[in-house]
């Protein structure tokens, strides 16, 4: 009994055969290679009918009969978009074996003539996103559809590649073959160029001293790490406050432009030192001033080590109370008498602003056990106003 095919298969082996013919009966990874740089054209010549089905940005999807849909430029319709289920009459052009999807073009149509002498290896080209596909971007350059992988988009991982559709981006051409209508270019390659460029020029320029303006990279439980423009610098966790940070988080954020000061630069080693707290006044320019030896103030114990207790007197300003000056009483232990957080009493035994340094002492911020309370002075007369009595209340006169 003779075989009867549906209309559907005859659709999908007409449409097989004028792919295999626009691909010059060469397998597919034999064209394109693994991943496909660029799917190939060549007019089959052969005009087909289809039914637009989508439109996106400049793109025109048309099913064509079958399992199988096809795309081509809305430049091909001069008179304005098809509407969504108009018919058109299209060549298969070739295949976009990334996305599965045909390259087609309107019958008739009179396409961009492409200047193929406008572009060459190692050219800075400008170009504008036409749309995506899973491997990367198109992009459009001089008239010429070009390819742009995921990975040659950014210095990053790029997630979502939708954001650059429609965006003109400079980059740099990596392959060309006019022959075969091939062209991939690359944009992280322009943007390391370009960076190497700033890196050199920062190094020249770098200075101890210096107020840089940098982006924040990424952020550690050390510190963070911030683009000065070309080159990386550490800003380190006790460089970022005047008072204690424990976490770095809590100051910089990744992505965060922030002014800093450069510590160190190590020419040799390329590493850079970078502070943030010395752009912020000095809280011990002051403290000389503000806390005499001998007057007692109140703080709040912030850390305890085995030979005493810190205790913080304004942010940025702290002082040692050694383990003998915690309590009259020997003391083993600094946590049997402190403990971090707790509001305490002190008196200043010294300052020391060069060394940045207080000594503090809590058990002489205390009356002493057994010791009388401050006399006042003898005026020959009590507080209400009668003669203090000066013979003793026994002995006679004495």
């Amino acid at each position: 009994m003779e075989d009867v095919l549906s209309p559907s298969k005859i659709d999908d082996a007409e449409i097989e055969r004028q792919v295999q013919e626009a691909m010059g009966g060469l397998d597919p990874k034999a064209l394109y290679g693994e991943p496909t740089p660029r799917p190939r054209r060549r007019s089959t010549g052969g005009g087909k009918k289809g039914r637009v089905v989508a439109l996106h940005a400049d793109d025109i999807f048309v099913d064509v009969g079958g399992r199988s849909q096809g795309v081509l430029p809305a430049s091909h319709f001069p008179e304005g978009k098809p509407n969504l289920g108009d018919e058109v009459e299209v060549v298969i052009e070739g295949y976009d074996q990334a996305n599965g999807l045909l390259l087609l073009a309107r019958k008739g149509a009179a396409t961009q003539v492409q200047d193929w002498s406008s572009v060459a290896e190692g050219m800075v080209v400008e170009g504008r996103v036409t749309g995506t596909n899973k491997g990367g971007l198109d992009i459009e350059i001089n008239g010429i559809r070009g390819f742009m992988p995921v990975s040659h988009i950014e210095l990053f991982r790029v997630e979502d590649t939708r954001q650059y559709v429609n965006q003109r981006l400079r980059c740099l051409v990596t392959d060309v073959n006019p022959r075969e209508k091939n062209l991939v270019v690359s944009r992280r390659a322009l943007l390391e160029k370009e960076r190497e460029e700033a890196r050199e020029k920062l190094w020249q320029e770098l200075a101890e001293g210096q107020v840089r303006t940098g982006t924040v990279r990424s952020v550690r439980d050390f510190g963070a790490f911030v683009d000065l423009g070309g080159a990386d610098g550490l800003l380190h966790v006790s460089e970022m406050s005047w008072t204690r940070v424990d976490n770095a988080a809590d100051v910089v954020q990744p992505g965060q432009e922030v002014q800093v000061f450069v510590l160190k630069v190590d020419r040799e080693r390329r590493k850079i030192s970078l502070g943030l707290k010395q752009l912020l006044e000095d809280p011990w320019s002051k403290v000389a001033a503000n806390y005499v030896d001998g007057t007692i103030v109140k703080g709040k114990v912030t850390k305890l080590m085995n030979f005493g207790a810190f205790v913080e007197l304004e942010p940025g300003i702290e002082g040692l109370v050694h383990i003998s000056e915690l309590a009259p009483q020997r003391v083993n232990r600094v946590g049997d008498v402190v403990q971090p957080g707790q509001e305490v009493e002190v008196k200043v035994l010294k300052v020391d602003p060069q060394q940045r340094r207080i000594s503090l002492s809590i058990k002489q911020a205390r009356p002493q056990e057994g010791e009388p309370a401050q006399e006042p002075e003898d005026t020959g007369k009590t507080k209400r106003g009668r003669p203090t009595r000066q013979m003793p209340l026994k002995g006679g006169l004495g």
